[in-house]
């Protein structure tokens, strides 16, 4: 096996041949993360995708991660150095669990997390993102929503709207894993600490945060805040991330062990295999792509239209 450094020298000459970027999640490892040309949560690096005149996106992430991806850019070669890198929260959730929700629910509106694959996304009506979640549904002119697949981010949305959320019984294991109890000790060992914690965590958890948000609303609040210390409730990959951007400030996990095994399974032997070969390239059907993209879209769209109105507002 070739050192660190000459797998990162194989990989950039890998990229400047195929005219290919590396975009990487705010959870990989820090090697991932350094040789990633882009990083970020769900939602950044998938307007980024689509926007990138790049042929070959080697994505580091999972599979629906991936996948969204190549239905946004459908002229692009999207690459996925692990295939087996997926997702649990995503596999709760099936389309015939989905069509019988919807069966007996006909008038709701389905509001489906990325944390999903192709086909479920293409039985959806709109998409949404931990960032977006309250406002995709208030956005929505119905009054009751299916909120797929987590249970915990739909609970969070549900306390911040006055519409009906009907909750799907999936979670992410990794964020399951964060107790109130942990909260307790983190903050008696770190009096002085702010808490930041993902949706994805249980109501109990989000509860005792000060912050609630996305990685990248992790990200932005540590940059911004005047505190120097952060008690960090989301997978452990982020924490390189905001102490590389934030020297001087101090990050602490909010339990032990909070690591996406999927996550952790791209590493820059795979993505220089990924490249060398063109593998694994990540296809989805033209008809499910076709249906996927529309919620896809929508989420999009509505994102854009309220990003020029606190443009405006800043006028």
């Amino acid at each position: 096996m070739d050192s660190t450094q000459e797998l990162i020298r194989k990989i950039n000459i890998l990229k400047e041949k195929k005219d290919a970027v590396i975009l990487a999640h705010n959870y990989q490892t820090k090697e991932v993360q350094e040789i990633a040309d882009f990083l970020g949560d769900s939602l950044d690096l998938s307007r980024r995708a689509a926007e990138l005149k790049n042929k070959v996106l080697v994505f580091c992430g999972v599979h629906f991660m991936a996948e969204t991806v190549a239905i946004l850019s459908p002229s692009k070669t999207v690459l996925l150095p692990d295939m087996d890198a997926g997702c649990p929260m995503a596999d709760m959730i099936t389309s015939e669990k989905l069509m019988h929700i919807k069966l007996h629910k006909p008038d709701a509106a389905v509001v489906c997390y990325v944390n999903t694959s192709a086909e479920i996304k293409a039985l959806s009506d709109i998409c949404c993102t931990s960032s977006n979640a309250v406002d995709i549904v208030n956005s929505l002119e119905e009054k009751e929503i299916i909120f797929i697949p987590d249970r915990n981010l739909g609970s969070y949305a549900a306390t911040r709207t006055k519409k009906k959320i009907i909750l799907y019984d999936g979670y992410c294991p990794t964020h399951q894993h964060i107790l109130p109890e942990n909260i307790t000790e983190a903050k008696t060992l770190h009096p002085e600490a702010v808490m930041l914690v993902h949706p994805e965590c249980v109501k109990e958890v989000c509860d005792k945060a000060d912050f609630v948000g996305s990685t990248n609303g992790m990200i932005k609040y540590a940059a911004q805040s005047d505190k120097n210390e952060f008690i960090i409730g989301t997978e452990s990959g982020i924490i390189h991330r905001l102490e590389k951007e934030n020297p001087g400030k101090k990050f602490y996990p909010a339990a032990p062990h909070l690591v996406c095994p999927n996550m952790k399974k791209i590493t820059l032997e795979k993505i220089y295999l990924a490249l060398e070969n063109m593998q694994y390239e990540i296809k989805v059907p033209d008809h499910i792509a076709k249906l996927a993209r529309k919620p896809i879209e929508k989420m999009l769209e509505l994102n854009q239209i309220k990003a020029r109105y606190l443009a405006s507002q800043k006028l």
